[in-house]
């Protein structure tokens, strides 16, 4: 799993978590043009990770009250692609072109560019401006709370020794980019998370859908499949016509939002505008 966390201003780590990959960095912190490198010299693989960018800019997510940006370590599983060619038969919905994402629910708070081992629990079919966009819950295999008798290892692990967190997340999920004027989140199975079992599967899919993806037998915008290790595929480079950039500790650039503003959403009325007063914004009640 790689890790991005969201309206964390954090410096980004000098070398990887993970003992099997270095880091390599390039741009300012929190602009269009920063990228991390991970790579791995035996057998060579590199990986890329890029701020999130929305309008050419790098995104932060509003904080909807009670929740301050984030409420976990968000990632993406490597080696998945959720097909927006195909419509899944349990959302009626195509994929949305990216990665499974994950969150990560242990006590340690990730920085980017750290690969972590992670345990999957439960899975939310959210409905993402009409696209499935999979939220694989998971807990980092070295955290406590996946150790001992009482380990989670289940969903239903996770509502008893965690109680509130799945609603939370699930109520996150629903009204994160109502601030931006855009309308809630809908969610496959009326917002019910599933279970191990059903995760697995998905991700088995999603893994499948970038196997079919790299070997070319599907195309897909604004995705590169160049590759270093994967014989017999279109996108497959030769390492030694590869170099990576030399590693950039540069200073992270500024950033133009209000990361400690607060917005105040009525449930019951989310489709209502979003009005600043005084510096805050309210969810207003029309009619």
């Amino acid at each position: 799993m790689g890790t991005g966390i969201g309206n964390n201003t954090a410096r980004p780590s000098k070398k990887s978590s993970h003992p099997e990959y270095s880091i390599k960095r390039t741009g300012r912190p929190f602009s269009s043009e920063y990228r991390i490198y991970f790579e791995r010299t035996s057998p060579f693989c590199s990986l890329e990770y890029w701020d999130d960018i929305l309008d050419k800019k790098p995104r932060f997510v509003k904080n909807c009250f009670p929740y301050k940006g984030y409420l976990w370590n968000y990632g993406a599983l490597p080696q998945t692609w959720e097909d927006p060619h195909s419509h899944h038969p349990d959302t009626h919905a195509p994929g949305d072109n990216d990665p499974l994402d994950v969150i990560e629910i242990g006590r340690a708070v990730a920085r980017p560019g750290d690969v972590l081992r992670v345990r999957p629990l439960g899975i939310l079919g959210l409905l993402d401006e009409g696209k499935t966009d999979w939220k694989l819950l998971v807990i980092n295999v070295d955290d406590p709370l996946a150790r001992g008798h009482d380990a989670l290892r289940d969903i239903g692990d996770v509502e008893d020794r965690l109680p509130g967190l799945l609603d939370a997340a699930r109520d996150w999920f629903r009204i994160y980019k109502v601030p931006d004027g855009k309308k809630p989140n809908d969610f496959a199975f009326h917002g019910a998370w599933r279970d191990r079992k059903y995760a697995e599967r998905i991700i088995d899919e999603c893994e499948d859908a970038w196997k079919k993806l790299v070997h070319g037998q599907v195309k897909a915008k604004d995705v590169s499949v160049e590759n270093t290790t994967l014989d017999g595929t279109p996108g497959k480079l030769d390492p030694d016509s590869v170099s990576l950039p030399k590693d950039e500790d540069r200073s992270p650039a500024p950033v133009e939002q209000d990361l400690d503003e607060w917005f105040y959403l009525d449930r019951d009325n989310l489709e209502g505008d979003v009005r600043s007063e005084g510096g805050m914004n309210i969810m207003l009640e029309l009619g």
